[in-house]
C-alpha cells in the first residue's frame, strides 16, 4: 500500500512541467510503489486535493487542463505575478554581458582594461548593464596608475546561475578544449 497518496500524487502534479493525467500518475505510482491503484481512487484523491487548494489561504491551485492535472498561481495574484515576470524579462543577458560576465566571475578582482583586453573589444556597455542588473559588484580600486575600479560578482550572480559558490562554475580546463585554438600546435 501506498503511504501518503494524496502527498505522492501532489508531488507528482508540482513536478511536472506540463499538466499530468491521471494515467500518467496511475503508472507512476504503480511502477513505483508496486501497487494497483485504480483510475477512480486517484481521481477521488486529486478531488480532495483540488478542494484543499481551492481554500483562500493557497495562492495556488490544482487545474485541469488538457486532460491532465496542473498547479497554477490563481487569477488573483496575476498583477504581482505580471510585474515579476516584467522584472526579470529585462535581466536577460546579451551574448557580450554573458562573455563580460564569465570573465569577471573566473578572473575577479579585474579592471574593465583587463575585461577589454581579453575579449579584445569595448566592454563599456556590458559593465554598466552588469552593474544595473546587479550581477557584479565594484570590489575597490586597483593600485596600477590611474587607480581603475575592481570588479568582482555579486551574491546575486549565483542565484542567477543557481549556484551555490563560486567553486560550482565549470573548471576552465573542463570547458576549454584543444579544438578551441587557432592555429597548429607547431607555431
Amino acid at each position: 500500500m501506498i503511504e501518503q497518496v494524496e502527498q505522492q500524487i501532489e508531488a507528482l502534479i508540482f513536478a511536472s512541467e506540463q499538466s499530468i493525467s491521471t494515467k500518467e500518475i496511475k503508472e507512476v505510482l504503480n511502477l513505483t510503489f508496486e501497487s494497483e491503484l485504480s483510475i477512480e481512487e486517484i481521481d477521488q484523491h486529486i478531488d480532495t486535493i483540488e478542494a484543499k487548494y481551492a481554500e483562500e489561504q493557497f495562492a495556488f491551485g490544482l487545474v485541469r487542463i488538457n486532460g491532465g492535472f496542473q498547479f497554477l498561481s490563481k487569477a488573483a495574484y496575476y498583477p504581482v505575478i505580471n510585474q515579476l515576470q516584467i522584472h526579470r524579462s529585462k535581466k536577460k543577458l546579451s551574448q557580450a554581458a554573458l562573455e563580460t560576465l564569465a570573465i569577471i566571475a573566473y578572473r575577479e578582482p579585474i579592471t574593465k582594461l583587463e575585461v577589454e583586453q581579453i575579449r579584445g573589444v569595448n566592454c563599456d556597455y556590458s559593465v554598466r548593464m552588469l552593474l544595473e542588473k546587479e550581477l557584479i559588484t565594484i570590489l575597490g580600486k586597483a593600485d596600477s596608475v590611474g587607480r581603475p575600479l575592481l570588479y568582482g560578482v555579486s551574491p546575486l550572480f549565483q542565484d542567477y546561475f543557481g549556484i551555490n559558490s563560486k567553486s560550482d562554475l565549470p573548471k576552465l580546463k573542463d570547458v576549454i578544449s584543444e579544438e578551441n585554438f587557432i592555429g597548429s600546435s607547431e607555431e
